[in-house]
C-alpha cells in the first residue's frame, strides 16, 4: 500500500503498481448525497426509481498516515467544510480495505476507481448478456432477469406489457457488487444496498451505492488464477459436489409417478445413462396462465406420487436418486403456512398484520430467516422431515429475489437493504439442514438466486428460466455468459436447463435447440433437463428416437469427463 501526495492536494494509492484510488480537488473521487427511492415489486420483477436531492463532490482531502502503517482521509466538500466521509486504509493480505463510515444524513455515495481506457471488466455476480462488462453499467439489485430481457424484441415487448416481465440486460437473479479488471485486481463492495456499477467512462469506473459501504475491498495478484483463487478464499469455496451428480443425466420430469417411470425406462432402454429422477411436481401442480406450477405446500403429494417410499427404495436399487423442488415461500391455502403463521415464523407488515406476495395468481407467506427459530424450523420441519427424511437426495432450492421492500423483519433492518441479503440466507438454510441431517457431500441443491457470500454454501449454481430460443439476451448462449461471470468470483460449479424453461407467446423448444443444449451441458457439472413450464406445448426429448439417441451420446461424453470435475 503506497499512498502518495502530490502538489495541488492530489492524493494517490498505488498497490503492487495499480492506481486504486486518485483524488484531486478538480478531479474528485468521492461525491456524497441524499435520495429518495421509489421501489415496487410486481411477481418478483422491480420498477425502481431514485430522485436524487444532492450529489456534493468532496473536494478536500485531509490525509493522515497513522503509527500501525494504515491511512485515514477525512474528505469534505471544502477546506472549511467539516468531514463527511472518512476512509481507513488497512493493508490486507493480498492487497487494501478501505473501511467507510460518514456524518450526517448521507445515505448516496458515488465513488470513482481509475480506470484505463483498454481495460476490460467482468464479474458483478452472474450476468447473463455481457461478459465484459465496460461500456455498460449495471444496477446490482435481486430480481426475475425478465423474458426476452431486450427491449428491441417482439417477446419482450410482449411480456412487459401482459405482466411487467420482460427484464433488460442488466437484470439478474444473482447480482454482487464486485468486479475483477483486466489489471488483475478485484473489488468488492461490503454492502447489501442497491447499487449501480458503471463503466462507461473512460477515465473511471463509477460505483453508486444506495447506503454507505462497510468497506471497500481491493485483491491483487500477478496473475489471474492466482486472483480467482483468492477471490474464492475471500466469499468461502464452494462446497463439492456429490460424486453420483455426474454419472450420468437428471431427468427432469413432472407429470406423476407413472410418467416418470415410464420415461427413465425408455431412456435407459435407449442408452441414456441416469443418475436421478428430478421431480419437481412431487409436491403437487398448480394451474396458472404461466403454465403448470408447484403446490407450494412442501409436503409428498400422495395423489401424484402414490407409494413414493418403496419407490425411492426401488429406485435407489437401481442407482438411481430422486431430487425435487423447494422455495423460502409458503402458499397460504397450505398446512405449513398455517403452521408457521401459527408459531410467529413469518415476516409481517408494519402493523403487524399478514403480508402475503403475489407469486402469479396464487398469494404466499414469507418465511422470515432473519429470525433464529424460523430459520431452524425451516431447516428441521421442511427440510429434514419432509424432503430428506422422505427420500430426496437433492432439490432445487428455487427464488430468493422476492423480499418485499416494505416488509417488517425480526432483525429490525430495512427490509431495503435485506432484498440482496435473502439469497444468501436461503443458501445458508438449505446447507445447515443437509449438515444437520448428516448428508453433508451426499445430498445436493442448487439455485438461481444469488449474493455475496452464497459462494460458501450452494454447492451448485443454475442459470435460471431461459428462454426456450437462441435468442442473444435470453437464450442458449446466456447460460455460458452467466457461468463465465460467476465463476470469476467464485462459483465453480453451474449447469442449467437442457432445453431452456421458458414458453411463452407461441416461442418453443425445438428438437435442434435440445441437442445443441445437450451438447453444452455435457460439458458443465450436472447434466439435467425440463420439461419446461408448458410441457404440453414444447419438445421433449424422449418425442424422437434421433434426440433420445444423441442425447444417448452426450451423457456418454458427460460421464466420461467426470475425472476432471
Amino acid at each position: 500500500m503506497n499512498w502518495q501526495t502530490e502538489a495541488g492536494g492530489k492524493l494517490v494509492l498505488r498497490v503492487a503498481g495499480r492506481t486504486l484510488f486518485e483524488h484531486a480537488p478538480d478531479t474528485p473521487a468521492v461525491f456524497v448525497g441524499r435520495g429518495v427511492e421509489k421501489i415496487d415489486m410486481y411477481r418478483g420483477n422491480f420498477d425502481i426509481n431514485n430522485y436524487v436531492e444532492e450529489r456534493v463532490a468532496l473536494r478536500e482531502a485531509r490525509f493522515t498516515l497513522l503509527h500501525d502503517g494504515s491511512a485515514r482521509i477525512e474528505l469534505a466538500r471544502d477546506a472549511q467544510a467539516a468531514a463527511e466521509l472518512t476512509i481507513h486504509a488497512i493493508q490486507s493480505a493480498h492487497g487494501v480495505h478501505l473501511a467507510l463510515s460518514a456524518t450526517g444524513e448521507i445515505n448516496r455515495v458515488w465513488w470513482r476507481v481509475p480506470a484505463q481506457r483498454d481495460e476490460h471488466v467482468w464479474g458483478c455476480g452472474e450476468q447473463m448478456s455481457y461478459f465484459d462488462l465496460r461500456g455498460r453499467n449495471f444496477p446490482l439489485w435481486t430480481s426475475e432477469p425478465g423474458v426476452g430481457r431486450d427491449k428491441s424484441t417482439h417477446l419482450t415487448w410482449q411480456a412487459d406489457t401482459t405482466s411487467k416481465s420482460g427484464g433488460d440486460y442488466y437484470n439478474t437473479n444473482y447480482p454482487q457488487p464486485s468486479f475483477v479488471s483486466s489489471q488483475k485486481y478485484c473489488l468488492h463492495a461490503q454492502t447489501t444496498a442497491y447499487a449501480d456499477f458503471d463503466f462507461r467512462h473512460p477515465e473511471w469506473h463509477e460505483l453508486q451505492f444506495w447506503a454507505i459501504p462497510e468497506r471497500l475491498e481491493f485483491i491483487v495478484a500477478d496473475d489471474f488464477v492466482t486472483l480467482v483463487e483468492r477471490i474464492s478464499q475471500r466469499f468461502g469455496r464452494q462446497p463439492a459436489l456429490p460424486a453420483w451428480v455426474m454419472d450420468g443425466a437428471i431427468l427432469g420430469l413432472k407429470n406423476g409417478r407413472e410418467h416418470a417411470q415410464t420415461i427413465m425406462q425408455q431412456s435407459r432402454a435407449a442408452g441414456i445413462k441416469v443418475s436421478g429422477l428430478w421431480c419437481e411436481d412431487w409436491v403437487g401442480i398448480r394451474q396458472t396462465s404461466f403454465g403448470k406450477r408447484l403446490f407450494w405446500d412442501w409436503r409428498w403429494n400422495e395423489t401424484r406420487y402414490p407409494g413414493h417410499a418403496e419407490w425411492m427404495k426401488q429406485l435407489n436399487a437401481e442407482g438411481v436418486r430422486f431430487l425435487g423442488y423447494v422455495n423460502p415461500y409458503l402458499c397460504n391455502d397450505g398446512t405449513l403456512y398455517v403452521e408457521a403463521k401459527a408459531a410467529g415464523y413469518l415476516a409481517t407488515r408494519a402493523d403487524g398484520g399478514d403480508y402475503l406476495v403475489d407469486f402469479g395468481e396464487f398469494d404466499c407467506g414469507v418465511v422470515d430467516f432473519t429470525n433464529p427459530a424460523a430459520a431452524r424450523w425451516f431447516e428441521e420441519r421442511v427440510i429434514r422431515d419432509e424432503m430428506l427424511n422422505q427420500g430426496l437426495d437433492g432439490w432445487m432450492a428455487d427464488f430468493g429475489e422476492y423480499l418485499p421492500t416494505d416488509v417488517t423483519l425480526a432483525n429490525g433492518i430495512d427490509a431495503k437493504l435485506m432484498h440482496n441479503a435473502w439469497p444468501t440466507l436461503w443458501a445458508e438454510v438449505n446447507a445447515r439442514a443437509i449438515q444437520g441431517a448428516g448428508r453433508t457431500g451426499d445430498a445436493v441443491f442448487f439455485m438461481r438466486a444469488g449474493y455475496t457470500g452464497v459462494q460458501a454454501h450452494c454447492p451448485l449454481l443454475w442459470a435460471g428460466d431461459q428462454s426456450v430460443d437462441f435468442t442473444r439476451h435470453d437464450g442458449l448462449q446466456t447460460v455460458i455468459c452467466g457461468a463465465l461471470s460467476s465463476g470469476l468470483l467464485g462459483n465453480a460449479y453451474h449447469h442449467s436447463d437442457i432445453g431452456g424453461y421458458t414458453s411463452l407467446f407461441g416461442n418453443t423448444r425445438t428438437p435442434e435447440l435440445f441437442q445443441r443444449w445437450a451438447e453444452m451441458a455435457a460439458f458443465t457439472p450436472m447434466m439435467r433437463t425440463h420439461e419446461g413450464n408448458r410441457p404440453d406445448d414444447n419438445f421433449q426429448f424422449w418425442q424422437d428416437a434421433g434426440v433420445l439417441a444423441h442425447f444417448a451420446r452426450m451423457t456418454r461424453v458427460f460421464v466420461a469427463l467426470k475425472p476432471y470435475v
